[in-house]
C-alpha cells in the first residue's frame, strides 16, 4: 500500500510480519526535512481544535461515529479521513485500510524515514508508550511475527509489512481519539496506534497526501476492536465510497439498514484477519467465466481490485471477444493501467463507455443469493487522456497467486459492512455523496438503498438508479 503511492498499481496490506528492534524516544531533532510542494488533494476541514467536555464512557450504551471521507480512486489512488489524535487534539488524515488492524502515524521520535505530510509528525511523550507485556502488544506481535518477544525492552515495538513491499516500523503507544457520537456525546478514549518512525514506501521521500494508516481489520489492535473493548461503539465498521469523490466512513451499527442489506458469512479459515465472504463463482453479464471457486477479501486498502491468475485470465479473454466487434482499440501508448482502449474520439466520462462493457458478478458460495454487482463504472477509469482503463488487475504480479482483493474502484457507491458482532459481511446500493444525518435519535441516513437482483440468475430483477 504505502499512503503515499497506492495511487495506481500497487495493492495494500494483505500479509504483514514483525521485525522486532528498540528506538530510545528522545526529544533529539528530527533529519532536516527538503521543502517540497504539497499535492493538491482535496483538503478536508480540520477537526475543531477545541470540544465538548468528555462524557463519562462508563457502562453506557455503545453508539456509533460518523466521520467523512476524502479522495478518490483515480487521480489520488486513496480515500482518507480526518481524526483528532492527543490532548489538546491534532488533526491527522489518515488512509482508511479495511486490510490491516494497526493505526499508525508518522511519528517525530525520531523519525528516521518519513514522508513530508499534510501535518506536523506526532509527537509522542514516555508516558503515551504501551509496555511490552500488554495484552495489545502481545496481540500485536504474535499477529505479524508469530510470537512475542520484549528482548529486555520494556516499549512495544513492531514492524509491518505489507504487500506491496511498503513497511512501516515503529513503537506501540497509545493517546486520546476525540470521537463525537451519534448520541451528540463527545468522548477521548485513550487508543493503542503505531508510531511509526521508519517508513519505507515508493517515493517514500515525496510529499504525501496523509499522516498514517488508519487499521480497521477485525484483529485486537484494531481501532474498532479497541473502541467495542471500551464499551463505545459495536465492533461493526462501514464505509461508502462516492465514485464522485468523498463518502464517509462509520463505527458502530446504528446506521445499518440490516433488513435491506446482502449478507454474507465472514470466512475466517485461512485469511486471518482479513475480511473475506468466502468463495464466490464469477459472471460476466450472465456468462460464467468457469470460475466457481474463487477465495475473496475485501480491503478498502486497494484502489483497485486484484484477480488471481485464472479469473484475470478468464476476464481478459471475455473482454476480448465482447470488444471485438467494438469501436475501441488498444491504446498502448497509455501507461495509467496495464490494459486501456481509446475510442473514435477521447471518452469524457464513464458514461460514453460504459455501454460497450458487460457487468461482473460475483456469486458467493456462503450467503444466500448473495451477489455482488461490479459494473462497468466499477471496474473501469477514464484517464487524462481520454482512454478508458481495465482497473482490475493481475494480482499474480504483485505476489497475491490465487486471492482475489476487492478494493477502492469495485466499491464505489456501495456501502460495505463488515459486521465482526455476527461475523458477517454486508453491501447494498447507495448515494455514498450524502453524508447521514447524525441525530440524537441514534442517527440516519437520508441517501436511500437499493439492492440489485438478477433475473438470469434466478431470482426477481430490480432496477437501481444511477448514484
Amino acid at each position: 500500500m504505502g499512503i503515499a503511492v497506492r495511487a495506481l498499481v500497487l495493492v495494500t496490506s494483505l500479509i504483514s510480519f514483525a521485525i522486532l528492534t528498540s528506538i530510545p524516544l528522545s526529544s533529539a531533532a528530527a533529519p532536516a526535512a527538503t521543502s517540497s510542494k504539497h499535492p493538491k488533494y482535496a483538503s478536508p476541514p480540520p477537526p475543531q481544535p477545541t470540544l465538548p467536555p468528555d462524557v463519562a464512557i462508563g457502562r453506557r450504551a455503545p453508539s456509533s461515529a460518523v466521520f467523512p471521507l476524502y479522495g478518490d480512486v483515480y487521480p489520488h489512488g486513496l480515500y482518507y479521513v480526518s481524526m483528532s489524535i492527543g490532548d489538546p487534539p491534532k488533526p491527522y488524515f489518515l488512509d482508511v485500510d479495511t486490510g490491516s488492524d494497526l493505526t499508525w502515524v508518522q511519528c517525530d521520535a525520531p523519525c528516521v524515514s518519513c514522508s513530508i505530510g499534510p501535518h506536523p509528525w506526532y509527537r509522542p511523550g514516555r508516558n503515551n508508550l504501551v509496555a511490552c507485556q500488554d495484552p495489545l502488544c502481545v496481540a500485536l506481535q504474535r499477529a505479524t511475527s508469530g510470537y512475542q518477544s520484549c528482548y529486555g525492552t520494556q516499549q512495544c515495538d513492531y514492524e509491518i509489512q505489507y504487500a506491496d513491499h511498503g513497511s512501516s516500523l515503529g513503537v506501540l503507544v497509545s493517546d486520546a481519539f476525540a470521537l463525537r457520537l451519534t448520541n451528540t456525546s463527545v468522548v477521548r478514549p485513550s487508543l493503542a496506534f503505531g508510531c511509526g518512525y521508519d517508513q519505507q514506501f515508493t517515493n517514500s521521500k515525496s510529499p504525501s497526501p496523509t499522516d498514517g494508516m488508519l487499521g480497521l481489520g477485525s484483529g485486537k489492535t484494531s481501532m474498532i476492536s479497541q473502541l467495542k473493548e471500551q464499551g463505545i461503539t459495536r465492533n461493526v465498521v462501514g464505509h461508502c465510497l462516492s465514485s464522485k469523490g468523498g463518502g464517509f466512513l462509520f463505527f458502530g451499527d446504528d446506521l445499518v439498514p440490516y433488513t435491506k442489506v446482502t449478507w454474507a458469512p465472514m470466512s475466517r479459515s485461512a485469511l486471518k484477519n482479513y475480511y473475506s465472504p468466502g468463495q464466490a463463482s464469477l459472471y460476466f453479464g450472465t456468462q460464467s467465466l468457469g470460475v466457481k471457486q474463487m477465495e475473496v477479501v475485501i480491503d478498502s486498502g486497494s484502489s483497485y481490485t486484484y484477480f488471481g491468475f485464472q479469473p484475470y485470465q478468464a476476464l481478459l479473454s471475455a473482454l476480448q471477444t465482447e470488444l471485438a466487434k467494438k469501436p475501441l482499440k488498444e491504446a498502448l501508448d497509455d501507461s495509467s493501467l496495464p490494459l486501456c482502449w481509446r475510442g473514435r474520439r477521447p471518452f469524457k466520462s464513464l458514461l460514453d463507455v460504459k455501454k460497450y462493457f458487460k457487468t461482473l458478478i460475483l456469486s458467493f458460495v456462503n450467503g444466500k443469493r448473495a451477489f455482488l454487482e461490479i459494473p462497468p463504472e466499477n471496474y473501469l477509469i477514464i484517464t487524462k487522456y481520454g482512454n478508458a482503463c481495465l482497473g482490475i488487475l493481475n494480482g499474480t504480479q504483485v505476489g497475491l497467486n490465487d486471492l482475489n482483493v476487492i478494493g477502492d474502484i469495485s466499491m464505489q457507491d456501495l456501502m460495505i459492512v463488515y459486521d465482526n458482532e455476527k461475523e458477517q459481511i454486508g453491501w447494498i446500493h447507495a448515494a455514498c455523496d450524502r453524508l447521514p444525518n447524525a441525530e440524537a435519535n441514534g442517527g440516519s441516513f437520508e441517501g436511500g438503498f437499493c439492492q440489485p437482483q438478477f433475473a438470469d440468475l434466478g431470482v426477481h430483477t430490480e432496477v437501481c438508479p444511477a448514484y
